[in-house]
């Protein structure tokens, strides 16, 4: 399943918008194998402190954020990428405005 159209070439800095204070997502494709989300964080934003049962591909798109991966950081700017491993802690705090693809594929 995509939500995005299938042979249609796009930009993904283009298909999400940042939102004032907020946190903004659209989802790329999703399927039982995994899926793919796009996000838009205002800066000072973020996600709180959780874990995943798969790794997950953060790319930075667009500005910088704070990625923590079991307690440790790591700044990440716009055309770096990271993966979370499985089953250990991340949150991430926006320190200018971001944009990220987050693709996580199932075991």
């Amino acid at each position: 399943m995509s939500l995005f159209n299938h042979s249609e070439v796009f930009r993904f800095d283009e298909m999400v918008t940042y939102s004032n204070g907020g946190v903004v997502s659209k989802q790329v494709m999703k399927n039982e194998k995994g899926n793919v989300t796009l996000f838009a964080f205002d800066k000072g934003e973020g996600l709180s402190e959780h874990t995943a049962p798969f790794d997950a591909l953060i790319q930075v798109i667009d500005g910088e954020a704070l990625i923590f991966i079991g307690g440790n950081p790591f700044n990440v700017l716009a055309g770096e990428s990271i993966i979370m491993p499985a089953n250990i802690s991340h949150a991430l705090k926006a320190t200018k405005a971001f944009k990220m693809i987050l693709t996580m594929i199932r075991a």
